[in-house]
């Protein structure tokens, strides 16, 4: 476990790349622009306020934005730090058509005319210095808008991450599910793609993704790596999902754990002997839990609950605050481990006593978010305030922050 998290600021850019663009490290392999003819586009430069949709995305990359917003109405809008701001105080109100322009002109003429018909793409485009976005199209109010996501220009390793040895053994985990959760923008796409590339570095296997679209490009190491991008290489997740465990997976990355069929897919493969890895929206352990059994009808509920008991390894809830310092921000991690105590809550719908079972857990690997943020807080690397915003447990966390249990938590 990382002890002092000083030097790390905000590696977790991409999720929401609020630093540390370009650290270099070894040279990387081909960007889904190679593998999928993504268009690249050469923005002009200097920015100025006349400037196009292309020069707004390199200023986002120079700014190290975490994402860019256009709409109808205003000016183009980039994520700093995790507050909005503007391109540039001179930079003018884009109207509907000047958007329309500018986002037709990023598309094939099948992205367009898919655009056209369901109001809605998502897509992944590099632009000419090479950086990369995962980008969502969507029509508001009758003219259309986007959301840019900047993604990494490399994968980090777990421990560039500030991620604890507990996290990383899931990697030599040899089946079962294993869930990184957490809000939109918290760094979950980060932290699996630090677990993958753990998993194809140290094991000889063949692993498959699914991801809509994709984001971070893993070359072969001792592992065989193919993946699919929704839309380009397969026509839906459903389709893909349906044909994963014909082609011999020993791990399968899901993008995300959309619906209760990506959901049974997923506790499929975990119980057929694969290691499943994928995310999901939800902020602590025990609603992780919840949601995925809801996701059922009630009649079924019962039999999810004892496929998760038997299949779920762990659970990774994370959550991103500032650093007090302004380099960036960090990571807060719950951390789920499946014992036999765990797994029996799960299978008696007793999910309400794993907050419990995670406290006391600490003996073998796992953290509550409180015992994480006030770690935090007593390093001195966050603000009490922050943290609160995140909590579940206001009294296990003032109690922790007066001295009382938190010795070694990060």
């Amino acid at each position: 476990m990382i002890s002092d998290p000083s030097p790390l600021l905000d590696p977790f850019a991409g999720e929401t790349l609020d630093g540390l663009l370009h650290m270099g490290g070894e040279p990387q392999p081909p960007t889904p622009a190679d593998l999928h003819h993504e268009p690249v586009f050469t923005p002009p430069s200097p920015i100025s306020p006349t400037a196009g949709l292309h020069a707004v995305l390199l200023e986002a990359v120079t700014r190290k934005a975490s994402d860019v917003h256009v709409t109808a109405g205003t000016a183009p809008m980039l994520r700093v730090m995790g507050e909005l701001q503007p391109v540039t105080a001179e930079f003018p109100t884009w109207g509907a058509a000047s958007i329309e322009r500018e986002l037709f002109s990023l598309l094939s003429d099948a992205q367009a005319a898919s655009l056209r018909e369901r109001s809605e793409l998502d897509l992944a485009l590099t632009i000419e210095n090479g950086s990369r976005f995962r980008v969502n199209v969507f029509r508001q109010r009758g003219t259309y808008a986007a959301a840019f996501r900047l993604v990494p220009d490399r994968i980090r390793s777990l421990r560039e991450l500030g991620m604890s040895d507990d996290i990383a053994a899931f990697a030599d985990r040899p089946r079962g599910l294993v869930l990184v959760t957490g809000p939109t923008g918290s760094g979950k796409s980060t932290t699996l793609a630090a677990l993958l590339d753990l998993v194809n570095a140290k094991r000889s296997c063949h692993i498959m993704t699914i991801e809509d679209p994709i984001e971070f490009v893993h070359a072969n190491k001792r592992s065989i790596v193919n993946q699919r991008e929704v839309g380009s290489d397969t026509t839906s997740f459903g389709m893909a999902l349906r044909q994963v465990l014909r082609q011999d997976p020993d791990v399968i990355l899901i993008g995300e754990l959309r619906d209760h069929e990506t959901i049974s897919v997923a506790l499929t493969a975990a119980e057929t002997g694969h290691l499943v890895l994928a995310s999901l929206h939800t902020q602590t352990a025990a609603q992780t839990i919840d949601r995925i059994v809801d996701a059922f009808p009630s009649h079924q509920q019962n039999q999810v609950r004892m496929q998760l008991a038997s299949t779920l390894q762990g659970v990774v809830c994370q959550a991103l605050l500032p650093r007090r310092d302004g380099g960036g921000r960090i990571a807060a991690t719950e951390i789920l481990q499946v014992t036999p105590a765990v797994s029996n809550l799960i299978r008696e719908g007793k999910n309400y006593q794993i907050p419990t079972a995670i406290q006391a857990g600490r003996n073998v690997g796992m953290i509550s978010l409180e015992q994480s943020l006030a770690g935090l807080v007593n390093t001195g690397v966050i603000s009490a305030h922050d943290a609160r915003s995140r909590i579940t447990d206001d009294e296990q966390f003032t109690r922790m922050l007066h001295g009382a249990g938190n010795e070694g938590v990060r």
